[in-house]
């Protein structure tokens, strides 16, 4: 099997890192969480109720907006250095949330509670203003693409970046002659490479969506067995969220998008985009809509467990952000909700998150290949549904069988000295190490996952709906008994009247017609790998 223990040169780093002058470069990562969840009825149902006026504007609110449906909120913290105030924030959104959606429930599960059929699940709404409608219609593409039962599927997304002045000290150690600028960007698809190697362990540790309510898959073929009382799972699966009833695609299975550079990467989504998929031009009738008739909408659609990531401008799409300026930050996509968790994510799982991280990029990442992209989508199918069975084996990078058990323990015994860094540089006690110990429990005892928890609850008979209902239940209790001082809860009203006069002067401002607007967004695919093509 190929090495998962570090090279002398990233040893060399490591040991550099751990000493107190340069505690900085690695204290100074940034991470940051988008936390979706549905508004649910205290029976378990969708909400149909529009989303809150007092929650302000979902198109130009910074922390609390919406996905796919207007009855899926969705709360953004903003980057910083320190975990806590990462799950401070997400307390403080959700806090007063709850003071504002009266006596809705907010879903701690990736599975959905009882839906309604396909038609009824309302698609979010942001307003009249070109941006707005463009971002309805892509919503409305969607479920028409794969239905809108698949689009209340929920998940944690982790956003994680590492500092400047870390960069450089890196890019020093290894004596590049390359530009500061195109190292980095580099240097972050050799992490996204060694993550998808390894993230079937992310999915092994965090998921926790083995069963669904049995109205999330009514009228659709499954492999699902029968728990009882209206619940369908799988007895050994980890997170159905990441298998074919989540965020996966059958149209896009054949997309092979590589991650070897920048360049292969966005022009295997940019060439997507704009190339007609025929499936797709055949679904258009009735005043059904979509942003275009190709294999994507646009570059969000296409279902990854890791995206590089680039702030794009005002009326920038996502491929232009980074082709022009470059990988700022990896978004990771691959988490369930922790439903014990009254945020969705732990302290130590953001521990490990960041160990895991550093551990990726301080790996030797050889350039991957069509068979690695395929073994790796046959890893996450395996964890996905069969991850806590005695015994599984996965396919390692050396194209071997290897038993799930044995591949996580080496990969945690190869995380070990970047938890010690983490620990010497944060000051911060044992945490990360703490974490990795948590984890190796987890590989010895499957019972002591999420998803073997979650079955526990169920088994000793609880239903998908019943068990969602108490952990919500449970969670609204605990934000009651520690509410937001008069302070906080003012900051936050007026960050929602603050958007709310934002949308209304965005929709009041002078705006071409949407086809043109449409046009002209499209017209940046065409332009913006040029940006990296050799003079």
């Amino acid at each position: 099997m190929s090495t998962l223990t570090l090279g002398p040169l990233a040893k060399h780093t490591l040991n550099t890192l751990a000493e107190k002058p340069n505690h900085p470069l690695i204290c100074g990562l940034l991470r940051g969480v988008e936390k979706e969840g549905l508004r649910v009825t205290n029976a378990g149902k969708l909400s149909q109720a529009a989303h809150p006026k007092r929650l302000g504007s979902a198109l130009t609110h910074p922390h609390i907006t919406t996905d796919f449906s207007e009855a899926l909120l969705e709360f953004i913290t903003p980057p910083t250095h320190i975990s806590q105030h990462t799950l401070e924030e997400l307390c403080n959104l959700h806090n007063y949330s709850y003071d504002n959606i009266d006596d809705e429930l907010i879903w701690p599960l990736s599975m959905p509670c009882a839906l309604p059929s396909d038609d009824d699940i309302p698609v979010a709404q942001y307003g009249s203003s070109n941006r707005a409608t463009m971002k309805t219609i892509y919503r409305e593409g969607l479920g028409l693409r794969y239905g809108r039962t698949m689009q209340t599927v929920a998940g944690l997304h982790y956003n994680f970046s590492l500092p400047r002045a870390f960069w450089a000290h890196l890019h020093k150690e290894e004596q590049s002659t390359q530009s500061l600028d195109t190292y980095i960007t580099e240097k972050y698809f050799h992490l996204i490479r060694n993550f998808r190697r390894y993230y079937w362990l992310l999915i092994y540790l965090f998921g926790a969506s083995p069963t669904v309510d049995a109205s999330f898959v009514a009228g659709r073929n499954h492999n699902l067995q029968n728990m009882g009382k209206n619940t369908l799972g799988l007895p050994y699966a980890t997170s159905l969220r990441m298998g074919d009833l989540g965020y996966q695609s059958s149209a896009q299975s054949s997309l092979f998008v590589c991650y070897n550079t920048l360049a292969s990467y966005t022009s295997t989504l940019s060439s997507a985009i704009h190339t007609p998929y025929q499936n797709y031009a055949n679904i258009e009738s009735n005043g059904k809509r979509q942003l275009n008739q190709s294999l994507l909408q646009i570059e969000n659609e296409f279902y990854s467990p890791i995206r590089p990531k680039r702030t794009a401008h005002a009326g920038e799409t996502a491929l232009t952000a980074l082709c022009k300026r470059g990988v700022e930050y990896l978004e990771v996509r691959c988490l369930d909700l922790d439903p014990f968790s009254s945020v969705g994510i732990a302290d130590s799982s953001i521990r490990f998150l960041d160990t895991f991280l550093v551990y990726c990029l301080l790996l030797p990442s050889p350039k991957c290949d069509a068979k690695e992209f395929e073994n790796t989508a046959t890893n996450q199918s395996t964890v996905v549904t069969q991850g806590r069975k005695p015994n599984i084996e996965l396919i390692n990078t050396d194209k071997q069988a290897i038993k799930l058990s044995d591949w996580g323990v080496a990969i945690l015994e190869g995380m070990q000295p970047i938890a010690d860094m983490l620990n010497a540089a944060s000051s911060d006690g044992n945490a990360h190490t703490a974490a990795i110990e948590t984890a190796k429990n987890k590989l010895r005892h499957p019972e002591k996952t999420p998803s073997g928890q979650v079955m526990e609850a169920i088994g000793n008979g609880a239903s998908h709906i019943e068990f969602g209902l108490a952990q919500a239940e449970s969670h609204k209790a605990a934000f009651n008994r520690k509410p937001l001082d008069n302070a906080l809860y003012k900051r936050y009203s007026d960050m929602s009247e603050e958007s709310l006069q934002l949308q209304y002067t965005e929709e009041a401002g002078s705006q071409k017609p949407f086809d043109q607007y449409l046009k002209d967004y499209y017209q940046q695919y065409q332009d913006c790998c040029k940006e990296l093509e050799p003079a």
